[in-house]
C-alpha cells in the first residue's frame, strides 16, 4: 500500500473516530450500523454490547461513566492475566475503557499507559480519568505504528479492535516489540479475517472505518507477529461473534468473512 494511501485512511479513521468521542459515542465506530441509532439508544445499548464482548458486570460498573462507548470486539482483559505492579500499554485507548480495568488490577504501584491518535478521545479520557481518581493512568497522543513510548519499558500490550484500523500491521507489532519488556506479552481482542474480503467490502470506507475491511487472516497475522520477532503465537477465533458482527452491517454478510480473535505473543529471551 502507497503511503499516501496509507495516510488517507489513517486520516479516515481518525476523523470518524474524532465524531464519536465529541457525542458520547455518536456515530460509526466499530458497529457503523449504529449510526442510525438515537444518541439515547447507543448510550444504553453500550452496556449490553460489552456484556456479549465477554465483560462482566463487576468490570462493566468499575469504571466511570462515559468510558465505556461500546467499539470494542472483545475482552483482552480476560487473556492478559495483569499482576499488581505492571506497566501496562493500551494501543487505541479510546475513552479509557480498558486502561481504567487495567489500572484497577495493577494497582496504585503499576502503571497503565494509553495511546490513541484522536485528540477527542485523548480529551475524554482525561476526564475520565479525573473523573475516576486514577493516578496511575496517563493518556499519550500518538500513532499505534509509531508508539511515544521507550524500548523495553511494558509489561503487557492491550489493544482491543484496532489493530485491524492500521494499514502497516507489521509497523505496529514491530513497535509493540520494541517497547515490550524481555517476557512481556500481547493480551489483544480484534477482527480477523476466516475468509477471502470481496473486494466490495475491502474497498468501502465505512467497512474499513466500522473494523471489517481491514480485517487480516489468522495465517497472515501469524506470519506477522513472527517476523516481528514473537513467539508463542496463539490466535484464536471466535465463531459466536459472528452473531454481534452482523448486526455491525446489516445485510452486507460481512459475518461471512470476519470473527472477533484473541491474539496472544511473547517476546521471549532469545530473539
Amino acid at each position: 500500500m502507497k503511503t499516501t494511501e496509507e495516510d488517507e485512511l489513517r486520516k479516515a479513521v481518525r476523523d470518524n473516530y474524532g465524531k464519536v468521542a465529541q457525542n458520547d459515542g455518536v456515530g460509526c465506530g466499530c458497529n457503523p450500523s449504529c449510526c442510525r441509532e438515537s444518541p439515547s439508544l447507543i448510550q444504553d445499548s453500550s452496556f449490553h454490547k460489552s456484556s456479549q464482548m465477554g465483560y462482566s458486570e463487576k468490570e462493566l460498573t468499575a469504571i466511570p461513566d462515559g468510558a465505556n462507548l461500546g467499539l470494542g470486539c472483545g475482552n483482552p482483559q480476560a487473556i492478559a492475566s495483569l499482576s499488581p505492579g505492571e506497566t501496562v500499554l493500551d494501543l487505541g485507548s479510546g475513552a479509557g475503557f480498558d486502561c481504567f480495568l487495567a489500572a484497577n488490577q495493577v494497582g496504585p504501584n503499576g502503571q497503565v499507559i494509553g495511546i490513541d491518535m484522536t485528540p477527542e478521545m485523548l480529551s475524554k479520557a482525561r476526564e475520565n480519568a479525573d473523573k475516576g481518581g486514577y493516578t496511575n493512568v496517563e493518556f499519550r497522543l500518538g500513532e499505534i505504528e509509531h508508539l511515544p513510548v521507550a524500548d523495553a519499558s511494558v509489561d503487557v500490550i492491550l489493544s482491543n479492535c484496532v489493530i485491524n484500523l492500521s494499514p502497516d500491521k507489521l509497523g505496529v507489532f514491530r513497535e509493540s516489540f520494541r517497547v515490550l519488556k524481555i517476557g512481556g506479552r500481547l493480551a489483544i481482542s480484534d477482527i480477523v479475517a476466516t475468509a477471502e474480503i470481496p473486494d466490495e467490502i475491502r474497498s468501502d470506507l465505512d467497512l474499513y472505518c466500522g473494523c471489517m475491511a481491514g480485517a487480516a487472516t489468522i495465517t497472515s497475522l501469524e506470519r506477522i507477529l513472527a517476523e516481528a520477532g514473537f513467539r508463542e503465537i496463539r490466535i484464536r477465533p471466535k465463531d459466536e461473534s459472528r452473531e454481534f458482527i452482523r448486526e455491525w452491517a446489516p445485510g452486507r454478510n460481512v459475518e461471512d468473512y470476519v470473527v472477533s480473535a484473541t491474539i496472544e505473543a511473547v517476546k521471549q529471551t532469545n530473539n
